[in-house]
């Protein structure tokens, strides 16, 4: 079965740019085309669904803005060739909430920007030009160039991230949001590798989400040339949301564990860890894809969503470095 990464939509101007999108016959079939068909050129996207070029450049256009699909430039025989990727398999729309769209901020974290971590080998951390130090000696995790890596992995142990918390005095958060590119570490790489990668909030286990391989049969959308062949080469993205009602990914409810029940406010310490831990009954390894690597581009999104108390502002600090679209 294949897992599905899902984006939650919300915002009135994503929701309605993703219905006039799938508003249309043509535009759908393109897109369980791209799905089907990775790396498809919009020539050869014409001609199986003969339809002309031009058709498909106008509806291409649409499906870009609606963020469901990318375009990269890539050589071929007689110049450039455009090439299609879906940016996302699924989408989770909330039409009713119980909190005001602007109340929230979002951030970004490089994922070579940990505070903690334990690792055994198999074991590394690259940047998007080179391996830092080697592979299979956890002491380059400790490298001043880390904090520019695209992708690292681990046969066993966690990375632990501090995220920042810009909550002020008067507000209470009521959900957390966590987006992520994550897989497996096999040798070299393998797509049936299951491990189990457990999720920690502060030191509280809010459960695990089980990840079928590591995959590396196709090359990933934004992997360098210069990475092996051999090596894994994407990740799946993964959606974790803690809220009132629980633990969630990709909307699914993974644990019992509620925000409220993690007391936190605008003093608190966000400790966030990804673990393969003794007790994981498939110790398969952990692999997390940041800038430059993967399908997806990115490090870890985070979005705290929060709910203001009646009163006086007192101390607090100012939400920077926002990053939209988790």
């Amino acid at each position: 079965m294949k897992t599905k990464t899902m984006k939650e939509l919300f915002r009135t101007e994503e929701i309605v740019k993703l219905c006039h999108a799938l508003n249309s016959k043509i535009r759908v079939d393109m897109l369980q085309d791209i799905y089907r068909n990775k790396g498809i050129s919009l020539a050869e996207l014409a001609d199986r669904l003969h339809i002309s070029k031009a058709a498909v450049t106008q509806n291409i256009k649409i499906l870009v803005k609606a963020n469901l699909i990318e375009l990269k430039n890539t050589p071929g025989k007689h110049g450039q060739r455009k090439i299609c990727y879906l940016k996302e398999n699924g989408f989770i729309i909330r039409l009713k909430w119980n909190f005001d769209p602007n109340d929230m901020y979002e951030a970004e974290i490089p994922i070579g920007q940990y505070t903690d971590y334990k690792v055994l080998p198999t074991c590394g951390i690259a940047t998007t030009k080179s391996m830092i130090g080697i592979e299979d000696d956890p002491r380059y995790f400790d490298a001043p160039s880390r904090t520019q890596a695209g992708i690292l992995w681990m046969r066993q142990g966690y990375v632990e991230y501090r995220l920042p918390n810009y909550l002020k005095e008067n507000q209470h958060p009521i959900e957390i949001q966590l987006s992520m590119e994550l897989s497996s570490e096999a040798p070299g790489f393998s797509e049936n590798w299951p491990s189990d990668i457990y999720f920690y909030l502060n030191g509280t286990e809010l459960g695990h989400w089980t990840s079928p391989g590591d995959f590396g049969a196709t090359q990933g959308l934004y992997t360098p040339p210069w990475w092996n062949i051999n090596w894994n080469q994407y990740g799946l993205l993964k959606l974790l949301s803690i809220n009132q009602r629980g633990t969630f990914l990709d909307g699914l409810m993974i644990s019992p564990v509620t925000i409220d029940s993690l007391k936190l406010h605008y003093k608190s310490e966000l400790k966030f860890r990804l673990a393969i831990p003794d007790n994981a009954r498939n110790r398969g390894g952990m692999t997390i894809f940041g800038n430059g690597f993967g399908n997806y581009d990115q490090g870890i999104k985070l979005r705290v969503i929060y709910r203001e108390t009646p009163g006086e502002l007192k101390h607090g600090l100012e939400p920077s470095d926002f990053t939209p679209n988790i």
